[in-house]
């Protein structure tokens, strides 16, 4: 076999390969087996028909397809190895020649990763915001506890800000009902716009029990999406919401402590928690966009537009939202080549036990058992697109390991303070990743090599 390869563009190649029509054979044996099987004849077996016969009741052309249709992905994966090539996703392929007897030759382009130059990625400076908890954060925190134990009461008087209703909507169009803009007995809590009405809470405000209004709105979805129409809201009911004294009783009702200066300690501690996983997240992301901002990483045309397809396969969407989607999975996919080159050059392997972790954690995040999710992976084929970002995961927590990383008062931040909360690794592997090779049975990147001894 000989193979030719060109490059079409920094992520874009075209494969050249010409088949001996020799090196066939092997295929064409095959061909005559299968199609053998799936036929009968009249005085022969199945699987026992004379070449010759098959070729005289369904044609040697039938044969020869069947023989190239065969042989072609190998001669193709063949040409991938010789010339190093590290494709993703299918191929275009065109049989350019091809006869009986004669030689195959055919092409295929393919989108390929880029080659990146990768930049000094030991000590990226980035600075995040302070991690400390102020009291306003504790009283803040305990105030939303006490909302959740507060108690509703029924009051005569007209509705204000924060009161809990119960109203009935009516909505019509040109006098005609609109049924999915009516609904009676709802419960809604006013200024929180739950229901994105914009005007609701004005129309209602100033009202008591029994009081109606009508006002002009417009619907987000629906048959009469982006009209103007009339809806009448009536109000059934006020009722007012009443927190619990702030004391060491609420403190034993709500939680498992017996003061409220053991549940205020306890919220602090909490916050402090969060705090210190914002501040990891917000590092995570800002050394990924210093990181990304040192290199010049050019994006394969055809994974874009695969990933955006795929996404809006059943939905369009607006030409905003594809947009804005097309961006991040740009985005995306420069950062999963980056850091894909950085585990590479670093030699990080991924482990079986850091695989099962990483289902473990995906299963729960979907609902499922990690046995079920364990099983819908490997249908899928999807094994190794997880071992790739879990590898990234890796690599992005090698590079936050070795960052310089400052808070807005100037202290240093160690990372390695959350391994008691959370491991830097957990937060690196948190990064969504969209894998463009998801829709192919097999990722054709021959330089990747998961069995490296050298594991960080």
């Amino acid at each position: 076999m000989k193979s030719a390869v060109e490059t079409l563009n920094p992520t874009r190649v075209r494969l050249s390969v010409e088949v001996p029509f020799e090196e066939l054979k092997p295929s064409l044996d095959e061909a005559y087996k299968r199609i053998g099987k799936q036929v009968s004849v009249p005085g022969f077996r199945k699987g026992k028909v004379p070449a010759s016969l098959i070729d005289q009741r369904f044609g040697r052309g039938v044969v020869l397809e069947e023989a190239v249709n065969e042989h072609l992905p190998k001669a193709y994966n063949a040409a991938l190895a010789e010339h190093s090539v590290r494709a993703i996703g299918q191929p275009e392929v065109d049989v350019t020649e091809f006869a009986d007897g004669a030689d195959l030759k055919f092409t295929a382009e393919v989108d390929v990763r880029p080659t990146i130059d990768l930049p000094d990625y030991d000590n990226l400076e980035v600075t995040v915001a302070d991690a400390e908890v102020s009291d306003d954060d504790i009283d803040a925190e305990v105030h939303r506890l006490r909302e959740r134990f507060a108690t509703l009461t029924g009051v005569e008087r007209a509705v204000q800000n924060g009161d809990f209703v119960s109203i009935d909507l009516a909505g019509s169009y040109d006098g005609e009902t609109i049924d999915d803009a009516t609904v009676t007995g709802m419960s809604y809590e006013v200024g929180s716009n739950s229901l994105g009405i914009d005007e609701l809470d004005d129309a209602i405000s100033g009202l008591e029990a029994g009081a109606a209004r009508t006002f002009k709105t417009t619907l987000a979805n629906g048959e009469y999406a982006d009209k103007e129409i009339d809806l009448a809201v009536t109000v059934k009911a006020v009722r007012e919401r009443e927190l619990p004294a702030l004391d060491d009783d609420f403190a034993q009702m709500a939680s498992e402590f017996d003061t409220l200066d053991e549940l205020r300690n306890a919220v602090r501690e909490q916050a402090a928690r969060i705090k210190l996983l914002e501040q990891g997240i917000e590092a995570r992301d800002k050394v990924v966009e210093k990181l990304l901002g040192l290199v010049d990483v050019p994006v394969p045309e055809g994974a874009v537009k695969n990933q955006v397809n795929a996404h809006f396969e059943d939905d369009h969407g607006d030409d905003e939202h594809r947009a804005e989607f097309e961006k991040d999975t740009r985005e995306t996919l420069r950062q999963q080549f980056v850091l894909d080159e950085i585990a590479e050059k670093e030699k990080i392997a991924v482990s079986q036990n850091e695989l099962s972790d990483h289902i473990v954690r995906l299963a729960i995040r979907n609902g499922m058992s990690p046995d079920q999710f364990a099983d819908e992976v490997v249908k899928a084929g999807a094994i190794q697109s997880l071992v790739g970002d879990v590898r990234r995961g890796k690599a992005l927590s090698y590079v936050l390991e070795n960052a310089r990383i400052t808070d807005t008062s100037g202290n240093e931040v160690d990372l390695k303070k959350l391994d008691d909360q959370v491991p830097v690794s957990d937060i690196a592997d948190d990064v969504e990743f969209f894998d463009h090779d998801h829709d192919h049975d097999h990722d054709h990147d021959h330089d990747h090599d998961h069995d490296h001894d050298h594991d960080h």
